[in-house]
């Protein structure tokens, strides 16, 4: 049970974040950057490992760029054009689509870096970052409303107290405190997982990020594997080869690690991908989707990036989602303090789950019918191999898988794929 409020004041805040991935330094910049005085507590210390593709679409640059962060080449990013997509023995590259709204770029950071970067980036506007502070459970006045979190810092595990009006939940897919509060995660919403690692590989340099629905041995069988694989060069001599399965609920008994390494096999020997050029172990992790807790608010506490589920069915892509819903729960809560303290806060608090399914409600209906599709790798192998003969069709593909679209004001491909997402919002 989560302990009630002590008697002793201990550390305070106008806002805790607890987790300083992209969530939460995203949820602390944009506090800070209003004057709040916000406190990100973070259990590790940086630079730490985190699980990731490290490739960012053009809507997590978008993301960066709306928090002035420097993405250009000089301070250390890899940029790249687009999508380099294998399926059914056909390969097709596609540029990023040219919009409005969008950058026509992604990047490339290691998650080593790049969480670092965005903290610090925090820090610069204002947030005060507490490293190496775990926390244990939320803290609850007598009406049973967050008022702060119990945690623990440093090597000795020493007891803090922490205080604040609000609490932003960043914590990943792990989700303590939404647990504490009996917010479980849903089991009829997908649970993907992806397993990494990195290898010294000439794959290294490269405009374009690899990308396979389309699992097959080679040989006169060509077993299909279930899930995706992707090559990402990091720009160093390096690249991030990985294995992603986007729902697991119907996959059966997987292992992962076994798969990445059947395709791995399956590729161009003199791209060096195998274990003898592996300058990293194996590492893997647990993609939420669907905005499995909910509500993403409750007394007191939200929940942003994993903790919520915010990442994108079609791909798995959680960078993006994490840096814009850390934005809204921050937005929500300096809104919601600018208000009186009582009926009139909790109005605006409430409205923050319906905001996040008025921008992604839609979105997420179309994946779950994509990963009905990835259910079967057959399939897959089929509609890329026909697909992939059709350029038009990828790239109007991509904008719908990765979200970019001008919406209303866009081009045709834009005004359909936002009148399907509005029609899946409301079915």
């Amino acid at each position: 049970m989560p302990s009630p409020v002590p008697a002793a004041s201990g550390h305070t805040a106008d806002v805790l974040v607890v987790g300083a991935g992209p969530a939460g330094s995203s949820a602390a910049y944009w506090l800070a950057a209003a004057g709040l005085d916000v406190a990100v507590l973070e259990k590790a210390s940086f630079p730490r490992e985190k699980v990731c593709g490290d490739g960012l679409t053009p809507r997590a640059v978008a993301g960066l760029d709306a928090m002035g962060v420097d993405t250009s080449p000089a301070a250390g990013w890899v940029r790249h054009r687009g999508l380099r997509v294998y399926g059914g023995g056909q390969v097709i590259e596609v540029d990023w689509p040219q919009l409005h709204r969008w950058p026509d770029y992604g990047l490339i950071r290691s998650r080593r870096e790049f969480d670092q970067l965005l903290a610090r980036h925090a820090v610069a506007a204002g947030a005060r970052l507490h490293e190496c502070v775990t926390v244990t459970e939320p803290l609850l006045d007598d009406a049973g409303r967050v008022v702060g979190v119990h945690a623990t810092a440093g090597d000795d595990r020493s007891p803090q107290t922490w205080r604040a009006p609000l609490v932003v939940s960043a914590e990943g897919l792990s989700g303590r405190l939404a647990k504490s509060l009996g917010l479980l995660r849903r089991e009829d919403r997908p649970l993907g997982v992806a397993v990494r690692r990195y290898v010294r590989s000439p794959r290294g340099e490269d405009n374009y990020l690899d990308i396979s629905f389309d699992l097959s041995e080679t040989g006169p069988t060509k077993e299909s594997m279930p899930g995706y694989g992707w090559v990402f060069g990091m720009g160093d001599g390096t690249a991030n080869v990985g294995f992603g399965l986007l729902d697991t609920r119907s996959a059966g008994d997987v292992d992962h690690r076994a798969v990445l390494r059947r395709w791995l096999a399956c590729l161009p020997p003199e791209w060096e991908l195998d274990e003898e050029h592996a300058v990293s172990p194996l590492r893997g992790a647990g993609l939420p989707m669907g905005f499995h807790r909910q509500p993403a608010y409750t007394r007191g506490l939200l929940l942003a990036g994993d903790s919520a589920g915010a990442v994108n069915p079609f791909n798995g892509e959680g960078i993006s989602y994490a840096m814009e819903t850390g934005r809204m729960a921050a937005e929500t809560a300096i809104e919601a303090l600018a208000a009186a303290e009582g009926p009139a806060r909790e109005v605006a608090l409430r409205r923050y789950p319906q905001r996040l399914a008025d921008e992604y409600a839609g979105h997420h209906r179309l994946g779950a019918g994509f990963l009905a599709l990835l259910s079967h790798p057959e399939l897959v192998r089929f509609a890329t191999a026909h697909g992939l003969k059709r350029p038009a069709l990828v790239r109007a593909a991509l904008r719908l898988m990765g979200n970019l679209t001008d919406g209303r004001e866009g081009d045709a491909v834009d005004r359909t794929v936002h009148a399907l997402t509005r029609l899946a919002r409301v079915a």
